[in-house]
């Protein structure tokens, strides 16, 4: 098949390799127009923008599909698969392909509905997610299911490593969805109506400790929110970035309370359980472990982060 493909991160690099190795023909990519980045905040082109460019393939850039709906015509793609474009696809674009958009979305749909699937199934303890193939539509992520995979989350997995396995794993799924459909051997399902949830974008304050939670919420709030967009809390109201934490175990510490040894840096949660501090970025500098930190840092044992 004749295909455009709709992708702007680099999670959808894997989806945009698995194609321009499958017999399709990737006759264009669609991405999000170039960005600040970097030290120098230059403006420079999104991963899948790059990779295209590699590959000598058409790159159209729009914030907006419409901006680039005369030319998407022009190209009669016989279906565009879309992984984190980033934008919705208004109505006229969706007509344009014959077989519709396909999009590789990173849960068991219908949970998780959203921008952040990885993230949200984190941060409530999921068991076991997976990446789901559907037809995109007008509604958020509410699509006939051409196909789907699970993959277990891992005791100790962030949002990064998870996503990571899923972008790998999910760019076969979707190849496979769109074999089957050029040769008219699948067909989409509609989801369930029960089971529905949302995963909205991590906010800064959604990434901000709760540190009279449980131990084990603390811990899968970090692991949600790294790498983007960061755990953070505060002593004496400067902010701190955190990286993964590890339960330590039953504590007398209060909620946020800190104690301090030569190795390790402990806080006290909710439950009466403690965290072990793993990296840590003080404002200003760069990441360091926990006990580096706590060496500079005068009277942090006993001091309650916030």
């Amino acid at each position: 098949m004749r295909l455009v493909f709709a992708g702007t991160p680099e999670v959808a690099l894997p989806s945009l390799d698995a194609l321009l190795a499958s017999p399709h023909e990737v006759v264009a990519v669609l991405t999000r127009p170039d960005a600040p980045a970097g030290r120098g905040r230059r403006l420079q082109p999104s991963p899948v923008a790059a990779r295209a460019a590699e590959a000598g393939i058409e790159v159209l850039k729009a914030g907006r599909v419409r901006e680039v709906l005369p030319r998407l015509r022009e190209l009669a793609p016989d279906c565009c698969p879309v992984v984190a474009y980033g934008a919705l696809v208004p109505p006229d674009a969706l007509a344009v392909p014959a077989r519709g958009w396909v999009n590789l979305h990173f849960s068991l749909l219908p949970a998780w509905r959203g921008a952040a699937p990885v993230q949200h199934a984190l941060l409530h303890g999921d068991e076991v997610t997976g990446a789901s193939v559907f037809v995109l539509e007008e509604g958020l992520d509410t699509g006939p299911v051409l196909g789907v995979m699970t993959e277990g989350v891992r005791p100790r997995d962030t949002s990064g490593d998870l996503l990571g396995r899923l972008a790998q794993a999910g760019a076969g799924l979707l190849v496979a969805c769109l074999d089957g459909l050029e040769r008219g051997e699948i067909e989409a399902r509609p989801q369930p109506a029960d089971g529905v949830s949302l995963a909205p974008k991590l906010t800064r304050d959604d990434a901000r400790v709760r540190w009279s939670d449980p131990a084990r919420a603390v811990d899968r709030r970090v692991r949600a929110c790294t790498p983007a967009p960061g755990a953070w809390t505060t002593k004496d109201d400067e902010r701190v970035g955190l990286g993964p934490v590890e339960p330590a175990g039953p504590s007398d510490l209060a909620p946020g309370q800190v104690w301090v040894n030569r190795t390790e840096v402990l806080v006290g949660c909710g439950d009466g359980q403690a965290v072990r501090l793993g990296e840590v970025r003080p404002p200003g500098k760069r990441p360091m472990p926990a006990d580096a930190w706590a060496r500079g840092v005068r009277d942090l044992d006993g001091a309650t982060l916030r």
